[in-house]
């Protein structure tokens, strides 16, 4: 051991030696280039004092703050209080494993965030994108298609069971040609349709998370103002979409412009309402008819029928961007199928020439600030966790309401005695504290002095980052 302790302290002391050697060795700072060498080697080339590559746009490029510039990766990037942040959630009108129904999610810089069309299955990218179902509060249905609100009745009941019952679901939509086609009937229907469904789960918190707060509009009413707070302004303007009742929606904010135009046919009104928005979006339906019958299984002149009453032609979404001039334009709504891609840029470019991108796949992620826009593929993981409820804890409590429901009250008693003794399957040795019944009277309230450090840090940090946010804007005078 003496040995080993002396060879180690001679190597250490030949180490010190060494590098006091090496460090003589280092050459003393040379002498600058001139500027006009640096000038020429840095930037040579460089017309009007800036790169210009390719077919790249003024203004098309990753801002700083970025983590990757080729990818988003969930959860490691906040928005910030200048930006918006635009992810595609859903991106087809015909559900399948690669791609879901319809859904536009957009976050601000405020810390608010929005829903635009909620199609089936697009919860599920919702959750593999970190977001906690309590933090998803406005929806905003362009039309009353199934793909386009299908997933409505479970953001409803799940969003509530997981720590939604701070605030009512806000829905927002057109109204119908008659009552009972309007969105306000829709959510009657779906009360009915989940029924059984809410008095099961009314033995679990639910506070006002399912009192649902219905703001129909007149779809008829052109640059009607539907949303207007914290700084932000949605309005609307009808859609020909072979029935009364279709709508689409611009949001205004600190300066920018976001526009979900839904289905419908290519008509002037986005021109007017949509003119000079920074982000413009709407559908795009390629006319390879023949061709996708065989790969769709759309027979041609019902998919001919089809796109003549319902939806926007590829060449006639390039049209409308030409004429609206976006700093951005994206098309959705779309089979993204690698057949139709090479076609759909093509006939976009008959008309547009600025910048262009689809709004496809899943998880294409917009991040929009004044100077800069940048697109990127996000990396949606196939089996994520679901992130934990995010509450506000600016009151420093935490309050759970009591439920509604003891199982006692909804269930008869003969069934939960048929219920197997937990010490039939339990392991010798081992048997969990059972839960069974809701263990306070009431409603719970914790103050943040008693709240366990695991759960503070799990269920705040989305809120706590919200009010730093308006707490910068306020002072910035944005609200």
């Amino acid at each position: 051991m003496r040995k080993i302790r002396a060879l180690g302290v001679a190597a250490l002391t030949s180490l010190s030696l060494a590098s006091g050697a090496y460090a003589q060795q280092i050459p003393a700072p040379a002498e600058p280039s001139s500027a006009e060498d640096i000038q020429n080697a840095l930037l040579g080339g460089v017309p009007n004092g800036r790169w210009k590559e390719g077919l790249m746009f003024e203004g098309i490029s990753p801002q700083p703050w970025l983590q990757s510039a080729a990818n988003w990766f969930p959860g490691t990037e906040e928005v910030q209080p200048e930006e918006m942040r635009i992810t595609f959630m859903g991106t087809a009108p015909l559900l399948r494993p690669g791609q879901m129904n319809t859904s536009v999610f957009v976050e601000l810089g405020n810390g608010d965030n929005f829903i635009f069309d909620i199609g089936e299955g697009s919860v599920a990218n919702y959750q593999a994108a970190r977001i906690a179902l309590n933090e998803l509060t406005d929806v905003f249905i362009t039309h009353l298609h199934v793909d386009h609100f299908g997933a409505l009745p479970y953001l409803w009941m799940f969003r509530t069971w997981n720590g939604g019952w701070h605030e009512p679901l806000r829905i927002h939509g057109p109204s119908g040609r008659t009552p009972e086609y309007g969105t306000a009937a829709m959510v009657e229907g779906m009360k009915m349709m989940t029924a059984w469904h809410r008095d099961a789960f009314s033995v679990f918190p639910t506070g006002t998370g399912w009192d649902i707060e219905v703001n129909e509009f007149d779809f008829a009413d052109n640059g009607g103002v539907i949303y207007e707070k914290n700084g932000v302004t949605v309005r609307h303007w009808q859609r020909s979409h072979a029935k009364d009742g279709a709508t689409a929606y611009r949001l205004d904010w600190n300066d920018l412009c976001f526009v979900w135009t839904g289905d419908g046919r290519p008509n002037l009104l986005d021109v007017e309402y949509a003119k000079g928005c920074d982000v413009y979006i709407t559908e795009q339906q390629q006319e390879v008819v023949e061709i996708n019958s065989g790969v769709q299984g759309v027979p041609p002149f019902l998919a001919r029928y089809t796109i003549d009453t319902h939806h926007t032609p590829t060449y006639a979404a390039g049209y409308i961007a030409n004429l609206i001039q976006p700093r951005l334009f994206m098309t959705t709504h779309m089979s993204y199928d690698k057949y139709l891609l090479e076609e759909s840029v093509a006939e976009i470019r008959e008309h547009w020439k600025g910048p262009f991108h689809f709004g496809a796949p899943d998880g294409i992620v917009v991040n929009v600030t004044k100077d800069q826009i940048w697109v990127r593929e996000g990396i949606l993981p196939e089996f994520p966790n679901v992130r934990a409820p995010q509450f506000d804890f600016t009151n420093e409590q935490l309050v759970v309401p009591a439920p509604p429901h003891a199982r006692e009250d909804i269930q008869n008693a003969e069934v939960r005695e048929t219920e197997l003794d937990p010490e039939l399957y339990y392991p010798e040795g081992y048997h969990p504290e059972l839960l069974p019944f809701w263990p306070v009277e009431g409603d719970l309230v914790v103050p943040m002095e008693m709240m366990p450090e695991a759960l503070k840090n799990s269920m705040g940090a989305a809120w706590r980052h919200r009010e730093k946010n308006r707490e910068i804007l306020k002072e910035m005078g944005k609200f």
